[in-house]
């Protein structure tokens, strides 16, 4: 009786606390489960729609935004530059709140068709919390990047809206107008449905799939699982789904991309897979017996029942970084003779 008496002392001196203070007592919310929502592709540009270019997350090269805008401006648009894209603060291109300025005035702004980001490095999921998912499908746009820009990509298509994992500001500019990479990149801009063709790889495990195309930086998309607000490889938002994964690397050393293949098979990811693209990891050393990283990721990859390509254009080397649509259903095809990849609406 006296133990019952003192909860509720306290219990009332409590409410007296939070009554005084003019605070709500915070609560935890338990996550509902949530419908995976329909991916739409941003309308296609025009000549004349207007492009930003921003610094999400870490910053480029001083020359890098205006040789980026070159080549945008001599395919006919119109660059716009970020107030803060040359900003450095540590390791990223200005606080949060002003890389968060940028892109939310890129996303916002109607007359903006697309958002181009200068390069990645570092940063850019520090950009999700201010952010909610309506600030990314109110006026669906493309957002052009790769490497530490799969984290936008995985936001964006856990908003709903497709995005493109692609070369940035320093491979436009320096590659310029007319280098056929470049194109492919201007192509899918203007609407242009992208089917790839590439040779066959010896590891290669043969097949046909179906389903959207997500992926990008291992490391980055690894890193923010089990957020079910903004990782697109969820169980939640990919529940129902039918999944085409890529992936690719840079400076990891193969017990750490082993790592975190097994993060995802243990998470259950590779269950929901129909087909799996590996793309060019580059900057690491063999060793443990191993050659090369596919050999590696074979051992583990081609254990499933599933069409695994392997050394496919998609890396951080620009010359070998095909523009993927992320969110956008395709079909894989790996035969003897090569792999298809053909992008669908």
């Amino acid at each position: 009786m006296k133990r019952i008496i003192l909860i509720a002392t306290i219990a009332i001196f409590a409410s007296m606390s939070i009554m005084a203070s003019g605070k709500a007592p915070r609560r935890h919310k338990m996550p509902r489960p949530r419908q995976s929502l329909a991916i739409k592709m941003p309308e296609a540009l025009k000549p004349g729609d207007k492009i930003a270019i921003i610094s999400p997350a870490s910053t480029p090269g001083d020359q890098n935004p205006e040789k980026a805008a070159a080549t945008l401006r001599a395919w006919g648009f119109e660059p716009v530059i970020g107030q803060h894209v040359l900003t450095k603060n540590h390791a990223y291109a200005g606080t949060i709140r002003e890389r968060c300025s940028d892109l939310l005035w890129a996303l916002n702004d109607p007359d903006i068709k697309a958002i181009v980001c200068s390069r990645g490095g570092y940063g850019s999921a520090m950009l999700l919390d201010p952010i909610s998912r309506d600030d990314f499908r109110r006026n669906p746009k493309w957002i052009v990047g790769y490497s530490d820009i799969t984290a936008l990509h995985s936001a964006m298509v856990c908003s709903g809206v497709m995005s493109l994992h692609a070369n940035m500001g320093g491979a436009l500019g320096e590659r310029g107008a007319n280098d056929n990479i470049n194109l492919m990149l201007r192509d899918v801009l203007m609407g242009k449905l992208p089917s790839y063709t590439v040779p066959a790889h010896p590891l290669n495990k043969t097949g046909k799939a179906h389903g959207i195309v997500i992926g990008g930086n291992m490391a980055v998309f690894t890193n923010i699982g089990g957020s079910r607000e903004w990782d697109f490889l969820d169980r939640d938002n990919i529940r129902g789904r039918d999944i085409i994964l890529f992936f690719e690397d840079v400076s990891e050393s193969m017990p750490r991309v082993n790592s975190m293949l097994q993060q995802l098979r243990l998470k259950g990811v590779l269950d929901h897979v129909k087909g799996i693209i590996v793309g060019r990891f580059t900057e690491y050393e063999p060793r443990d017996g191993w050659t090369d990283m596919n050999e590696m990721l074979s051992e583990t990859l081609n254990g499933y029942n599933i069409p695994v390509c392997y050394d496919f254009p998609v890396s951080h080397d620009e010359s070998w970084n095909y523009p993927m649509i992320e969110g956008c259903p395709a079909t894989l095809e790996v035969n003897p003779e090569g792999v298809k990849l053909t992008f669908e609406k």
